[in-house]
C-alpha cells in the first residue's frame, strides 16, 4: 500500500452555497462535470447531487420513487441509519476511513421505493474546486425488494488544480430481486490522490452491475470494492476500463464473495498503461454451491509503463466453478497488418484497435454518456502515441 500524506491538503472551511441552477457553474466547471458524465441541464436524468469541496450545493429529485438527501440530513431524519451506516465498510480499515468518518463533510443518501422502476438514471458528482482540498464523503445506496435503479456518479477536479485528495466511502444495499448498475466515471489530474472505500451486499435474486471508467490520468488511486453475494440466485457483475498515463498509479480490482447457492459472479477489466503504473486485482470467492465466477483481466502497454495483474480464486466448497483469464502484452503486429491491407495507415490500425479494445459496450450506459467516454477514448489516443 502507498501511503499519501494528509496534512498536505487542508480539510476544513471549503463549503458553497447552495446553487439552484447549476447552469449557473463556471463553463469550465460544467466541461470537467460532463467529461465524468455529469450533465449540468439534468436532463434525462431522475436526479441530481452535487457536492463541491465540503459541502453538497446541490440535491434534487425530479422523479416519484427515488429519494436523494445529503448523507448527514439522511443521518438525521433516519436516526443514524441503523443497520445500514459504516456495516458494509469498516471505519477501521485504515487511515482513509479512519479520516472520513472523524471528518465527514457530506456525499449521497440514495434510496428506491419498493417496487419502482426508475426509467432515468439519477446522477451525482463529487467536485474537488479548490487547491490541495481534501474531501471527505460517504455515500449510501439502498435499493428496495423489487425495484430498479442506475445511478452514474462522476468524480472530477477543476481544470488546472494543483493538487487535491478524495476519500469516499461507498456503501451499497440491494434488497430482494431488486437491480442497480452503479456507473462511475472518473475524471481526476495529475496532481490528485483518491482513496475510495466500498462494500456492499446482494440479497436473494438481487443484482449489482457495475461499471468504472478511469480514463484520465491520476497521481495515485487504490480502490478495491467488494460486495457479497447474500442471497440464492443473486448477481454481481463488475467491468472496468483504465488507462494509465505516464505519471500516474493506479491500483485497482474488484472482490466478489459468492456466500449463497446459485449465485454468480463476473468481473472484467481492461487496461493500458501508456507510461503509467497499473495493478490490476480481482478476487472470486466460492463459498455456496451451485455457484459460479469467472475473472478476465486483459492489459496493453503502450508506450511504456508497468501492468501487474493478480487475479485471485477461492473455492471454499466442493462443487463451486470458478476460471480466470489474465494476459497482458502488446497489440499483435498480424491485427495492425491486417487493417493496414484494408487500407489503413498503421495509426489508423493502432486506434482502431485501441477503440475496440476499450469498447464500453458491454456496460449498457446511456447513449449520450457513451458518447461522451468515446470522446474522451478519441482524446486520449493522442496521448498514447
Amino acid at each position: 500500500m502507498k501511503d499519501i500524506n494528509l496534512d498536505a491538503f487542508s480539510f476544513s472551511g471549503r463549503a458553497l452555497a447552495e446553487i439552484a441552477d447549476l447552469r449557473s457553474l463556471d463553463a469550465s466547471d460544467q466541461t470537467e462535470m460532463l467529461m465524468s458524465g455529469v450533465d449540468v441541464s439534468g436532463k434525462g436524468r431522475s436526479g441530481t447531487y452535487l457536492q463541491i469541496d465540503h459541502g453538497k450545493v446541490h440535491c434534487r429529485a425530479s422523479q416519484p420513487g427515488v429519494e436523494i438527501l445529503d448523507i448527514k440530513e439522511a443521518l438525521a431524519k433516519y436516526d443514524g441509519l441503523p443497520g445500514y451506516f459504516w456495516t458494509q465498510v469498516d471505519k477501521d480499515k485504515d487511515e482513509y476511513t479512519r479520516a472520513a468518518a472523524e471528518n465527514l463533510h457530506g456525499g449521497y443518501f440514495i434510496r428506491t421505493e419498493k417496487g419502482a422502476k426508475i426509467a432515468d438514471p439519477v446522477q451525482s458528482c463529487l467536485f474537488l474546486k479548490s487547491d490541495m482540498v481534501g474531501q471527505n464523503v460517504h455515500n449510501v445506496v439502498i435499493v428496495e425488494e423489487d425495484s430498479e435503479l442506475h445511478i452514474i456518479t462522476g468524480c472530477s477536479v477543476a481544470h488546472g488544480s494543483k493538487g487535491a485528495a478524495h476519500l469516499g466511502i461507498s456503501e451499497f444495499f440491494v434488497k430482494k430481486n431488486a437491480k442497480l448498475t452503479f456507473t462511475m466515471v472518473h475524471n481526476w489530474a495529475e496532481t490528485t490522490v483518491v482513496r475510495p472505500r466500498t462494500g456492499g451486499i446482494v440479497e436473494e435474486g438481487g443484482v449489482f452491475l457495475n461499471n468504472y471508467v478511469l480514463l484520465k490520468p491520476v497521481k495515485d488511486l487504490q480502490s478495491y470494492p467488494s460486495i457479497t453475494l447474500a442471497g440464492r440466485g443473486a448477481v454481481a457483475r463488475f467491468n472496468s476500463v483504465i488507462v494509465a498515463p505516464k505519471g500516474s498509479r493506479v491500483d485497482s480490482g474488484s472482490k466478489i464473495l459468492l456466500n449463497a447457492p446459485d449465485t454468480r459472479g463476473e468481473i472484467i477489466s481492461r487496461t493500458i498503461a501508456s507510461g503509467g503504473t497499473i495493478i490490476a486485482r480481482g478476487y472470486i470467492g466460492g463459498h455456496s454451491v451451485p455457484a459460479r465466477g469467472h475473472l478476465e483481466c486483459k492489459g496493453l502497454i503502450l508506450g511504456g509503463g508497468v501492468i501487474h495483474a493478480i487475479p485471485e480464486l477461492l473455492g471454499a466448497r466442493d462443487g463451486v466453478e470458478l476460471s480466470h483469464e489474465a494476459a497482458v502484452g502488446k497489440i499483435a503486429q498480424e491485427e495492425i497488418e491486417y487493417l493496414m491491407a484494408r487500407g489503413m495507415d498503421e495509426e489508423e490500425a493502432t486506434s482502431t484497435i485501441v477503440r475496440g479494445f476499450l469498447n464500453v459496450d458491454i456496460m449498457g450506459l446511456p447513449a449520450e454518456l457513451k458518447e461522451v467516454i468515446d470522446r474522451t477514448i478519441q482524446e486520449t489516443e493522442k496521448d498514447m502515441f
